[in-house]
């Protein structure tokens, strides 16, 4: 997985942390257990505050 594959994380991340509202995760949490997540695999250079906020809103859409 590589940042922009947004909805695959969300979903991991779901799975991962199925206890955490993501409304209330902070980016660096975020960016740290995105990069955990098997299978991803890119630069943490290459994350931006609008992919994040990207990811939190995937994830938002995918436990409500």
């Amino acid at each position: 997985m590589k940042w922009t594959d947004v909805t695959d994380i969300a979903i991991e991340l779901s799975e991962a942390h199925p206890d955490v509202d993501p409304k209330r995760i902070n980016f660096v949490d975020l960016m740290n257990w995105v990069m955990a997540l098997p299978g991803f695999d890119d630069d943490q250079n290459r994350c931006g505050e609008k992919v994040l906020e990207a990811i939190q809103m995937a994830w938002i859409e995918e436990v409500e």
